[in-house]
C-alpha cells in the first residue's frame, strides 16, 4: 500500500513527477560532493577568468593591499580560487548532512559567507574598479557553486529517501 501524497507521513518527493523516492543508498557520498564542487568551481573560475580579461582589457589594475604590501592578482589564482573555495564549501557541507533543513542550512550559511567574501575585495582593493571587478568575481562563484551544494546536501534530509525492499 502506498501513502497518499497529501499523507503526512509522504516525503516531499510524493509532490514529484516522478514519486517514487531514492533509496537510501544513494544519498550524496563526499566523492559527490567534491565532483559537483569541482565541475561547479572550475565553470565559475572560467566564467571569473572572462570577466578577468575583459577588466585587464579597459585597464582596470588587479592589485590587492595586504598587510601593507601590493600584491598582484594573476589570471591562475582567479582560475584557482574558486575551485578551492567550492571544494572546502563541499566538505563543510557535509557537517549538515542527513539533518533536517540542511538545504537551507548549507544554502543561508554559503550566502552569508559569500557576503562576507563581496565584502573583503572593497578593504583591500587599490582601486574601487578593482573591487567591482572582484566582488563580480564573488558573486559568480556564489552564484553557482551555493545553490548547487545546498541541493546535493538536501537529498539527504530526513523523508527525501526511503528504504525499500526489492521483492
Amino acid at each position: 500500500m502506498s501513502a497518499s501524497p497529501t499523507s503526512p507521513d509522504a516525503g516531499e518527493w510524493m509532490l514529484s513527477k516522478t514519486p517514487i523516492a531514492p533509496p537510501s543508498s544513494l544519498d550524496p557520498k563526499p566523492r559527490f560532493l567534491a565532483y559537483a564542487a569541482l565541475v561547479t568551481g572550475i565553470w565559475s573560475g572560467l566564467l571569473s577568468l572572462i570577466v578577468f580579461a575583459i577588466a585587464r582589457l579597459f585597464g582596470v589594475p588587479m592589485d590587492v593591499v595586504l598587510e601593507g604590501t601590493t600584491i598582484h592578482v594573476f589570471w591562475f589564482a582567479v582560475l584557482l580560487v574558486p575551485i578551492a573555495a567550492a571544494q572546502v564549501g563541499a566538505m563543510a557541507s557535509l557537517l549538515a548532512r542527513g539533518i533536517p533543513h540542511a538545504q537551507r542550512i548549507v544554502f543561508w550559511v554559503g550566502t552569508v559567507i559569500a557576503i562576507a567574501s563581496i565584502a573583503a575585495p572593497f578593504l583591500t582593493a587599490t582601486l574601487v574598479s578593482t573591487g567591482i571587478v572582484l566582488a563580480i568575481m564573488h558573486a559568480i562563484t556564489w552564484g553557482l557553486v551555493v545553490p548547487q551544494i545546498a541541493r546535493i546536501i538536501g537529498d539527504t534530509e530526513p523523508n527525501a529517501h526511503v528504504d525499500r525492499v526489492l521483492l
